[in-house]
């Protein structure tokens, strides 16, 4: 067996594992044949060029077969052929060539620049169309654009590159989540825009490595987005992974290792400077200085006070909190690797990725994650037509496989929350004892604590489910397809997509006691859960020409359905193994009582949707364009009647520069395109079966039958929701005016959209009463409008030498407003107690507001003399101060918004926004001779942040330098922080906007330094060897005094509230070196 023939069976052996389809002549080989084969073939070898000199990488191919090769450093190539082949010569960026090999053996192929980058097709619901024929609103993301960011997930890649798309972190934790929205916020229920991942609705970006996509597109108009109707009043992002090509088999590794950094330490005070917080607090007639002698264990004091009880000036710095947990350094590492090749009848795609990031903070209960991507993709043409210019029958199938593990601290509200209580914690508290066990409550008691219940924030986490949890998660996201063109152009597809998702988490509690945080018995939790869903779709395709007009016509229904799944969760007291966290499983669990152990498990929630859609694209001579859609939707989820949604939409463009009257402007503009969309979207993203009241059996509800009966408990039913017969679909209406322009041999591209988007119908769970004993209804409850403009700016260049250089920057402004709640007071209530225990509602959703705005009290700065008290005194009595004769320089100055000429409760109004009025992105590169360099970033502007200060008056929690050092000390010294005189009194307990900070940020997301070594290795056997170092997140620009300024977490509340940093985990600063790999 020859060496060619060794090489085809284990070729064969290869894609029959991966299950890749080939024609048999494909490996029908002897070695007869083969040598045959060489004898009768030609070889021809060339150089290829452009303008500026060789072209390194061209792909050179055989027509109609997978023989190919790629030119060298010197853009040299070596090829053997059959006698009159054709070459297929093809890079990014030029023009494609065929040459017919003639007798000439050697060749000289020129490349010329492509710059109908407008002629580049962009994936649209059902389809795909060129750029410069979309009427609708679109962006689209290439995946080496979010693969050369080398982030942990797509959605950091995609900041500042979407505009119109507002993506901000939940928290800076490994695996977290971000909130996502197209446009503005939509609704208080679920606003995340619709996923779909190669053609099936549903899943989440979290779940693919970023080297797996191909490209994303953002349906960000209703014209555009209204072929999926009843999911996509939100918006629609499309995601497409990487696919087969035909072509000689690549093989790609790319990877990365980095270390991760604290980008900004915290304002935490040390011993010293807590020790002068409560000086002064008591000087401004707070709570008295302690007897620090008496408070402390000898063994502080003692490294704190001199003998006289004087403060050292070198004495002991206390305990750092963040540092303590702190892993300087913390690893995090990506590798990927795929394959892509096939032929004309058969292509394929598959990748492998591993990622995994370890936490900057947590301690020895340090946050990490890990995730596995597996990927196959291939298409099979079965059947091809007489004349080989179409294919009659195509199979195919998209697999995504993803894995996930993670553990992480606490991330929720300020009592649930481990980074809010590294910032509070004592300073004067040490970490450890001298023999290595935590601080607590036994060693505070016996070495003689007696300053407060102050708690040891690193045990908590080590104690607790706080840091002691892990999660796995599998996710399957697969689609098979077929696809018939009997005739050329008719093409109908018929596709059926799974998804199927299985997780499990487990978490455990030590028995132990620091501050009020205390546990006299262990316990161990385990839940799982597991859901698959369906979805079947067939459309039939029909493009046709007239003359010069050109019309496409789509017609497809879907049905999608959740087809199983279940919860489980158990909890049991009293473990075998202790502390032991590799033991800590339910079935160690030693049952003694009822109440030492739960068991619960329910069915996933049962919903279905049925749907059918069409749309019409037009184009005459690709100058004038019309588009028309409808799509109608039919949800379990609501009552006959109410179950059907109609969702139109209509669009039209004008290519104007296609105008004979323009042809004047054809030395300096190329293209210009006026476009304008109207349409409607749906939403029916809420439980099933809430059109019916509903029963239910809860242990809640039970009662002991029987004198003496406290064992045997009877559960009987109860109502448990209010059911609303009347409820329907959630709608979103949007009118959308665009430009899009290109200049300058389209070097220079200009974009700009105006919309208004209004949110009819919210689906919200409706206030009731808790004396009613039911849950609350869900109701059509009201309306929302986003207002605002989207503007885009490129410019791409090349010099005569070779040199490449890009700019591009974005800009988005957003205005939301509430127009209709459908109560009697026209507000949506948000909950107490998120900022400070003592405090009431601090957000809200009103009309005439914007969702989520800060609820609370105007001030006017600080009172910093008696004159300006006496000035005030005149017209206004400040009830909150308790009456202005309390009211002292120092004092906050309460405005009197509703003119009565008091400072009550009824002065409560909006103060603040933590929504950004404006976002921008922005990137620079270039590239010389192997080099490459990149800068990427992106920014929010408009918004407040509310930055928590303590849970409520705890003496023994630690206040931070901005209160301390910032707050008012005399005339002239602050007119924003009062004085401090502590948290429970009228200047500091209620929410007003002195407590509020700007949020205004710019990040320098992304730096990149690369260079190809093909440069020099002029024999490298690889098509690419490139070498590349990063720093992600290099610096961020704000006067925000807290660790992180981009703060989506609601402070563990509703999703539709933000802006409240209980303790946001800081997103680290990243030092990446990589390569990219290509043999």
């Amino acid at each position: 067996m020859n060496l060619n023939l060794r090489k085809t069976v284990l070729m064969m052996g290869a894609f029959s594992a991966l299950g890749l389809v080939y024609p048999s002549q494909t490996f029908a080989v002897s070695s007869n044949v083969s040598e045959a084969a060489v004898q009768q073939s030609k070889k021809v070898q060339g150089t290829v060029v452009d303008t500026s000199g060789p072209v390194i990488g061209a792909s050179i191919m055989e027509k109609g077969t997978s023989n190919g090769t790629v030119t060298d450093l010197d853009g040299k190539f070596s090829l053997n052929v059959k006698p009159g082949a054709t070459l297929v010569v093809s890079y990014v960026g030029y023009k494609s060539q065929q040459i017919t090999v003639g007798n000439e053996s050697t060749i000289k192929i020129t490349l010329h620049e492509d710059n109908k980058t407008l002629d580049e097709l962009v994936v649209v619901g059902y389809g795909v169309q060129k750029k410069k024929l979309l009427t609708g609103a679109t962006v689209q993301v290439k995946g080496e654009d979010i693969a050369k960011l080398s982030t942990t997930d797509v959605f950091t890649a995609l900041q500042g590159q979407t505009p119109g798309v507002m993506i901000m972190q939940n928290s800076g934790q490994a695996g977290e989540g971000y909130k996502v929205n197209i446009r503005g916020i939509g609704t208080t229920g679920n606003s995340d825009p619709l996923y779909v991942i190669d053609g099936v609705a549903g899943g989440s970006l979290n779940d693919l490595n970023p080297s797996d996509i191909e490209s994303i597109d953002v349906l960000k108009d209703a014209a555009s987005a209204a072929i999926y109707g009843a999911r996509a009043a939100n918006g629609v992002i499309l995601v497409t992974t990487h696919q087969g090509r035909s072509g000689k088999i690549q093989v790609n590794y790319d990877g990365y290792v980095g270390a991760q950094y604290l980008l900004k330490a915290p304002d935490q005070l040390n011993a010293q400077e807590y020790i002068y917080s409560r000086k002064l607090r008591s000087f401004n007639g707070g709570a008295d200085i302690p007897d620090w002698k008496g408070k402390l264990p000898t063994a502080i004091y003692d490294q704190l006070f001199d003998a006289d009880g004087n403060m050292l000036e070198n004495g002991w710095a206390g305990t750092d909190w963040i540092d303590e947990s702190y892993h300087e350094g913390a690893m995090t590492t990506n590798h990927s690797i795929s394959m892509v090749g096939g032929t004309d009848v058969s292509k394929f795609n598959l990748g492998f990725a591993y990622t995994k990031q370890d936490g900057i903070l947590g301690g020895e209960t340090q946050s990490q994650f890990d995730r596995y991507n597996f990927r196959i993709n291939s298409s099979h043409a079965i059947l091809t037509s007489k004349n080989k210019k179409y294919n009659v029958i195509t199979i195919g199938e998209n697999l995504n496989v993803n894995r996930h593990m993670r553990r992480g601290i606490s991330q929720s509200n300020m009592y649930w929350n481990n980074v809010h209580d590294l910032l509070n914690a004592n300073p004067l508290l040490p970490v450890y004892t001298e023999d290595g066990k935590y601080y607590t409550n036994a060693e505070m008691a016996a070495d003689g604590w007696t300053l407060g219940s102050a708690v040891n924030p690193m045990a908590i986490a080590a104690t607790t489910s706080q840091g002691l949890n892990a999660s796995n998660n599998w996710n399957v996201n697969a689609t098979a397809f077929l696809e018939i063109q009997p005739i050329q152009h008719l093409i109908l597809r018929s596709q059926f997509g799974y998804r199927f998702g299985f997780s499990s988490y487990r978490a455990m509690t030590r028995i132990h006691a620091s501050g009020t945080n205390v546990a006299d018995q262990d316990n161990a939790s385990q839940s799982t859960n597991m859901w698959s869903r369906i979805t079947w779709e067939n459309t039939a395709t029909y493009t046709f020409d007239i003359n010069k007009h050109n019309i496409n016509i789509v017609a497809g229904q879907s049905i999608e359905k959740n087809t199983y799944g279940e919860n489980l969760n158990a909890s049991g007291s009293n473990l075998l193994f202790g502390d032991s966290w590799d033991h800590a499983f339910v079935s160690n669990a030693q049952i003694k009582k009822l109440a030492d152990v739960s068991v619960g498990g329910t069915p996933t929630g049962d919903n279905s949707l049925a749907s059918f859609f069409g749309r019409v694209n037009y184009n005459y001579a690709e100058k004038y364009m019309l588009q028309a859609t409808v799509r109608t939707d039919g949800s379990s989820n609501f009552a006959s009647g109410h179950r059907w949604g109609v969702f139109p939409s209509a669009s039209a463009g004008w290519v104007v520069t296609n105008e004979s009257f323009m042809e004047g402007t054809k030395s300096w503009m190329d293209f210009l395109k006026l476009r304008a969309s109207w349409g409607q979207n749906g939403n029916c993203n809420i439980p099933n079966f809430q059109y019916l009241t509903q029963v239910g059996f809860s242990t809640a509800n039970s009662y002991f039958f029987g004198v003496g009966n406290h064992e045997e408990a009877t559960t009987g039913g109860s109502f448990n929701v209010l059911g609303n017969p009347e409820l329907t679909w959630e709608t979103s209406e949007q009118i959308d005016l665009g430009i899009d322009a290109r200049f300058l041999n389209s070097r220079l591209g200009v974009a700009f959209d105006w919309y208004k988007k209004s949110t009819k119908d919210w689906l919200v769970s409706a206030p009731i009463l808790g004396v009613y004993g039911i849950g609350a209804p869900y109701i059509n409850g009201g309306n929302v409008e986003n207002t605002g403009f989207e503007s885009a700016v490129t410019w791409n260049d090349k010099f005569s030498n070779g040199l490449r250089y890009g700019v591009s920057a974005n800009m988005t402004y957003n205005k939301n407003k509430v127009t209709k709640l459908a109560n009697a007071e026209g507000i949506i209530h948000g909950p107490g107690a998120v900022w400070h225990q003592l405090e009431g509602e601090i957000y809200r959703a009103q009309v005439g507001e914007p969702i989520g705005f800060f609820y609370g009290f105007k001030t006017d700065g600080v009172f910093q003399n008696g004159a300006e008290i006496a000035a005030f005194s005149q017209k206004t009595q400040d009830q909150i101060h308790g009456g202005n004769d309390k009211l002292r320089p120092g004092d906050l100055r309460y405005v009197d918004v509703n003119g009565d000429g008091y400072i009550d409760g009824n002065d409560r109004t909006n103060i603040g926004d933590p929504h950004p009025d404006v976002t921008v992105g922005f990137n620079a590169n270039i590239a010389y001779k192997g080099f490459d360099f990149s800068i990427t970033g992106n920014g929010a502007f408009g918004q407040q942040i509310l930055r928590t200060w303590a849970n409520q008056d705890f003496l023994e929690q630690n206040p931070n330098k901005k209160i301390i050092y910032g707050s008012w000390k005399g005339e002239g010294s602050s007119d924003k922080l009062p004085i401090f005189d502590g948290f429970d009194t009228p200047n500091w307990k209620y929410m007003s906007s002195a407590m509020l900070e700007d949020g205004n940020y710019f990040r320098i997301s992304n730096v990149t330094l690369g260079y190809d070594f093909k440069q020099v290795w002029k024999t490298c056997p690889l098509s690419q060897l490139r070498l590349y170092f990063a720093i992600n997140n290099l610096y961020t620009f704000t006067n925000y005094s807290g660790m992180d300024p981009e703060v989506g977490s609601s402070g563990g509340n509703d999703a539709w509230a933000a802006g409240i940093d209980t303790g946001v985990y800081p997103t680290p600063r990243t030092f990446l070196v990589g390569v990219n790999i290509k043999f």
